[in-house]
């Protein structure tokens, strides 16, 4: 079997086995966050931050929910990390931004965050923010899920069928499942260009 085969089989497994149930209910909690008002940060690092800054676009421009991510101001990211320290910036940012109980924080992360193994620490401030103030909690996530998987309200685990790709497999994952997300009939808001055209 080739590479291409193998890596492609790979993800094949990795979408029979992803949890239809946390994904719809992952749905029910943004339509409600919508409904109420609440807006949508996404919080993600590394190649996470990316998808981040694109979920942001489409959560925007197709659903209609104001969403916002804090690595898309790489001043205020990179100041707060200088001056305060990597592991506070997601949870200082969500202060300013005044996040409250009908808001809804996404996390996309391959590892969830994790503390004891110094990993994504910023997440875990993150999110012990927001259940403070009581905002919910939704997550795309691989491995374990870590931290977040822990504490969210819903999580979609990123299955690991080959450990060797986890990381490729789970921001590669991330991208399909918000997809899924902004296209499902409980969040699409608008038409998107493409199947507008005749």
């Amino acid at each position: 079997m080739s590479f291409a085969q193998e890596y492609l089989s790979e993800s094949i497994q990795v979408i029979e086995k992803l949890d239809r149930n946390q994904i719809e209910k992952m749905a029910t909690l943004l339509a409600d966050a919508r409904e109420r008002g609440g807006r949508l940060f996404v919080l993600g690092v590394g190649g996470s931050a990316a998808n981040a800054s694109h979920a942001v676009n489409d959560f925007r421009k197709i659903c209609g929910i104001e969403a916002y991510a804090p690595t898309d101001n790489v001043a205020e990211l990179t100041a707060r990390t200088n001056d305060d320290g990597w592991a506070s910036v997601f949870e200082q940012w969500l202060k300013v931004s005044r996040l409250r109980h009908d808001d809804l924080v996404l996390v996309l992360s391959v590892g969830g965050g994790n503390l004891e193994k110094n990993v994504s620490p910023n997440l875990v401030t993150a999110l012990r923010h927001a259940k403070t103030v009581g905002a919910r909690i939704i997550g795309i996530v691989g491995r374990d899920g870590g931290y977040t998987a822990q504490v969210a309200d819903a999580c979609a685990i990123i299955p690991v069928v080959n450990a060797t790709h986890t990381t490729p497999h789970t921001e590669a994952f991330q991208g399909l499942v918000w997809h899924l997300l902004v296209s499902h009939p409980r969040l699409k808001a608008a038409q998107t260009k493409w199947e507008s055209l005749k």
